[in-house]
């Protein structure tokens, strides 16, 4: 058996269907951890998450900023860009079906001996990971229950520290954003959701991992951040986003093996 935990595939199923053969993947026994942003910008959103879903227990997936992005559009509260590629997928015939099963995904995914934790972007720089449990737990269950209401408030960079939130609907926009946008903070550990570059080339932005340096945390999976192109210099906080859907890698970790494998992205 071995699990292998998969970077930001945004669509590209061609890149993942090689990787997986590549790593000789079989879903009797092997397990794949997705770190989030399963479709949007790459080719064929449609069959990706069509066969992340079809995978069933062999698959484990946290939600990232696109998929979170599709799913508000669905109801109403966004609009999807042309160059996001999504158009299939908003007229597939199963949408309900694939929409619902977005839904019950969660923003962090956790082992059940709590030694590894998987995310799309990050946690903050305040919590402790119970705090990063309870506060992730608080948003999907409103996802499941009532998405309308994640939707509408969903949308803010406000506020910008945890211990600024003061109604229930912005500890919910923290933790989104915490979880699925975030890359670089202010030295005081507030979000900066707007940089997007490489830390060597930022002097006055501190990147989310950094603070997490010094404090207790298990082996941690992200993606978003293709800009790191894998590289995070925190042992034990793994950055798997090679930006495959920007003509770069694929990249899978296989925790068991600790080793990585890496496809050419589109080709």
């Amino acid at each position: 058996m071995a699990t292998y935990v998969i970077g930001d595939v945004q669509g590209c199923y061609d890149a993942l269907q090689r990787l997986l053969k590549h790593v000789q993947f079989n879903p009797d026994a092997d397990q794949l951890w997705f770190c989030g942003d399963l479709i949007a910008r790459g080719p064929d959103s449609l069959a990706t998450l069509n066969f992340v879903k079809s995978l069933g227990d062999s698959a484990r997936c946290v939600l990232g900023n696109h998929d979170l992005h599709f799913l508000a559009s669905h109801f109403g509260f966004s609009r999807i860009k042309d160059n996001d590629k999504l158009h299939q997928l908003q007229q597939a015939a199963n949408l309900s079906e694939l929409v619902d099963w977005l839904l019950q995904q969660p923003l962090i995914y956790q082992s059940d001996d709590k030694q590894l934790l998987m995310v799309h972007a990050g946690l903050s720089p305040e919590w402790t990971l119970q705090d990063a449990e309870e506060a992730t737990t608080a948003v999907s269950k409103q996802l499941k229950r009532q998405p309308e209401q994640i939707f509408a408030i969903m949308y803010g960079d406000t506020p910008a520290k945890w211990h600024q939130a003061e109604t229930e609907q912005q500890r919910w926009r923290y933790t989104i954003n915490a979880c699925t946008r975030m890359r670089f903070c202010l030295p005081d550990g507030g979000l900066n959701l707007q940089e997007k570059g490489n830390p060597a080339q930022q002097n006055q932005l501190v990147p989310w991992y950094e603070f997490w340096r010094s404090k207790p945390h298990p082996q941690l999976f992200f993606g978003h951040w293709a800009a790191l192109n894998g590289f995070s210099p925190v042992q034990d906080i793994h950055a798997l986003d090679t930006g495959c859907v920007w003509g770069n890698s694929l990249t899978a970790y296989c925790i068991e093996r600790q080793q990585r494998y890496s496809v050419a992205g589109n080709v």
